[in-house]
């Protein structure tokens, strides 16, 4: 990886080694979110209800708990909640079995490196184990990561640090000697809030100015981050 590739900012300064990685699986591992956002939509139309995509886009990156909090605040006591993310999950899991789900740009190769480098990683996600699990078996990946992290192994969610400290306890690696591959808002917040430092490839919404300040980069696709490791790794 040429290493122009990498901004001026990660050359330019000394940064601790990275001896284990943490992904995010949505839009970061996954091209799901858009599927996600698409399912909300239809699991609305059901019910008769519109459900603007603009709206869904805010539970990017939020736990299922968080998402339907938001959805009642939004929405009221009585719209059907049970039944609008199980029609959701419903649709979801037809876009995906039906070959939509596909990776995101230079995951199989970032992988590829940490093996060559005996790199542990770990995944850290809001999805529920069902839907992870699924998920990564279908695309292939399942087998590929030392720990999964899911939002039904947690009792906080992202933004909350627990779900990124977890993921480093389990690979068995100190959080300042990891790093964290984020897309979202919150799951960026998380990682920082657990002292990993992050790389953010925003998918479909673009970073905070907090983020952006506090991130390492923000960077278009995970063949930087990739540059960054084959630079900092002991």
């Amino acid at each position: 990886m040429p290493a122009e590739f990498l901004p001026d900012h990660l050359l330019s300064t000394s940064q601790t080694p990275v001896r284990g990685v943490v992904f995010d699986m949505d839009g970061l591992l996954l091209d799901s979110e858009s599927l996600a956002m698409d399912a909300l939509v239809a699991a609305g139309r059901d019910l008769g209800e519109d459900v603007p995509l603009s709206f869904c886009r805010r539970m990017i990156g939020v736990p299922a708990d968080g998402c339907r909090a938001l959805v009642r605040d939004t929405y009221g006591d009585s719209f059907p909640l049970e039944r609008f993310f199980s029609l959701q999950e419903e649709h979801l899991r037809v876009f995906v079995d039906t070959g939509r789900l596909v990776l995101k740009t230079g995951v199989l190769p970032l992988l590829d490196l940490l093996d060559e480098r005996h790199i542990p990683r770990a995944i850290a996600t809001s999805s529920s184990r069902y839907r992870t699990d699924h998920h990564l078996k279908l695309v292939g990946l399942f087998d590929r990561f030392d720990a999964i992290v899911t939002r039904d192994d947690v009792s906080r969610g992202k933004p909350d640090a627990e779900p990124y400290l977890t993921a480093a306890s389990r690979i068995g690696v100190a959080p300042e000697e990891c790093l964290a591959l984020e897309d979202s808002r919150s799951g960026a917040q998380a990682a920082l809030n657990a002292g990993i430092r992050v790389i953010v490839i925003p998918d479909l919404i673009a970073p905070s100015e907090e983020i952006r300040a506090q991130a390492l980069a923000i960077v278009k696709d995970l063949t930087v981050a990739r540059g960054y490791i084959e630079r900092h790794t002991a």
